[in-house]
């Protein structure tokens, strides 16, 4: 008896894992790409100006630090500006600056409520971690729908499923993945809302019905209430699906309705959008740069980006190989076949990359980061078709294993990083500052350079600090700048950039009476020097 129990229950355990097999690999790629982003997150030693922001404007009780009557031309301690990076404990649970914030600057704020969420875990202190642990847990979502957008591309093909989750893990953990999950700001969650928008609609396709109309429409919603590139992709997605239907003679009534209550309830949650579309300096900036001249330029230097860190430098050697499969099959070309469910993911993919391309007011790849892992989807997808016209199931197996195998070690033999987001070049000079530099610091800023949020951390470690604006440059301004200052030991100045360094530490060094300037460190927006004798 005890042995045909044995027995059963391993069939029984057997059964259970084969028909959970896909789940179970599923979970596994999630697990691993987990600890690959909690390992690359525990690198990041500084944060850019952008992810600043992104803890203000979840917190502060306005835009700008800078806009404080007392930031200029007064001493102040590290609290003072730790205070625009952090929850105090009074201000625990104050979802207000959430909103205030963002009606006065350019973006929606969905992601900067989930961001403040995850900062009222960690109050009085400034973290990286909550941050990244929401960009991770947001990129778990988005290899789950990742898979199932693959298997939806790969339905009815052998292996269908282990094709979906190698794809799926192999694309969010790419050089733009990383980038993306210890990015603080809000693409990671652009890409989970553009994968689900994505699926859903290709869930339509086969079934038009009440619950997945709903999930449409809540998914546009907050969509538009993260990101405004969103509604490139979805008013593709939304033509497509019309004159599909309509050609089709199929029901469209109910998804007209769907996007219309959305567009209704992102414009009554955030009346403000408009304002910041078509009326802001990023909304008129897109508007411009659609237009504009350098928009082949534009599109070229995305392109080289989306080659280094959407496809780890093999974007060029797949479209190639592609290219080559295409012509030396061209006889057989009837057997290239493609799945309707790929236009609706490539196209709109395409869409977004070409006019996010010529919108975006700078060439960083975060403007493309939401489709960079769709983007892969449909290239490889690409290959496997173009293999699959004369190539054998398991050739064409074999070749996609090998494609995915060497995009995940060419970082290792190229020695390409995330994009400079971890800062690991400023781990010496956050902790110099805190420590043998914490000395009477002076900032001589320049206002044609506002960049003081890419220094705001260094200045939450000092214990003296004065931003000085409108001084004029003379040995008499600084010495009333160091009145009742002890700096006998040593002076630390921050100058902006785009001015006359020399000039600055010659007037400087003679109002100290120092006799050394000691470059220690160039920063994003400015340069540092230690003067002392």
């Amino acid at each position: 008896m005890a042995k045909k129990k044995f027995q059963k229950n391993n069939t029984e355990k057997t059964c259970f894992v084969k028909k959970h097999k896909t789940l179970l690999l599923l979970a596994l790629a999630i697990l691993i790409q987990t600890i690959v982003f909690f390992l690359v997150g525990t690198e990041k030693q500084y944060f850019h100006m952008d992810e600043a922001y992104s803890f203000g404007l979840s917190s502060y009780d306005k835009v700008e630090i800078q806009d404080n009557e007392d930031f200029y031309n007064t001493w102040h301690d590290g609290s003072y500006y730790a205070d625009y990076l952090e929850i105090n404990d009074d201000e625990r649970f104050n979802f207000a600056p959430v909103y205030e914030n963002q009606k006065n600057d350019v973006h929606p704020p969905f992601y900067y409520l989930l961001l403040r969420t995850f900062m009222e875990f960690s109050p009085n202190r400034i973290t990286k971690w909550g941050g990244i642990i929401l960009n991770i847990i947001i990129y778990a979502l988005i290899s789950f729908f990742t898979f199932l957008i693959a298997k939806y591309l790969w339905a009815g093909k052998p292996h269908a499923d282990a094709i979906a989750v190698a794809v799926s893990f192999v694309s969010s953990v790419t050089l733009a993945a990383l980038t993306s999950v210890v990015y603080i700001r809000m693409y990671a969650l652009s890409t989970l809302n553009i994968a689900i928008i994505t699926y859903l609609h290709l869930r339509l396709i086969k079934n038009y019905d009440r619950k997945t109309l709903i999930f449409i429409s809540l998914s546009a919603l907050i969509g538009s209430l993260t990101h405004y590139f969103f509604l490139f992709y979805l008013a593709i997605l939304f033509i497509m699906t019309l004159v599909r239907r309509i050609k089709n003679k199929e029901k469209i009534t109910g998804y007209i309705i769907a996007i219309t209550v959305a567009a209704l309830l992102s414009l009554a949650i955030f009346p403000y959008s408009i304002q910041h579309i078509l009326f802001s300096n990023r909304g008129t900036g897109a508007v411009s740069g659609i237009f504009s001249l350098d928009s082949l330029s534009h599109i070229g230097n995305f392109l080289s980006l989306t080659q280094i860190y959407a496809f780890n430098g093999m974007l060029i050697p797949i479209t190639l190989a592609i290219l080559l499969l295409l012509v030396v099959f061209f006889k057989h070309l009837s057997k290239f076949k493609i799945n309707k469910s790929f236009w609706y993911v490539f196209n709109p993919t395409i869409f977004y990359f070409i006019l996010t391309a010529v919108a975006s007011p700078f060439i960083e790849l975060r403007y493309i980061m939401p489709i960079c892992g769709l983007f892969f989807v449909a290239i490889i997808y690409l290959l496997t078709a173009s293999l699959e016209i004369k190539a054998s199931t398991k050739i064409t197996g074999i070749i996609t294993a090998a494609t995915l195998a060497v995009t995940l070690i060419t970082p290792f033999i190229t020695k390409t990083e995330p994009m400079q987001i971890l800062y690991r070049d400023k781990k010496e000079i956050v902790s110099q500052v805190e420590n043998e530099l914490n000395l009477p610091t002076i900032y001589w800023f320049n206002q044609d350079e506002n960049r003081f949020l890419d220094d705001i951390y260094l200045f939450t470690k000092l214990n003296n600090s004065f931003v000085s604006r409108d001084n004029e440059l003379t040995e008499e301004s600084i010495k009333k700048i160091l009145i009742n200052k002890d700096y006998s030991n040593g002076l630390l100045l921050f100058i902006n950039s785009n001015q006359d360094n020399d000039k600055i530490l010659e007037t400087f060094k003679k109002a100290t009476k120092f006799d050394l300037a000691i470059h220690q460190e160039h920063m994003n927006a400015c340069d540092i020097y230690l003067l002392k004798n």
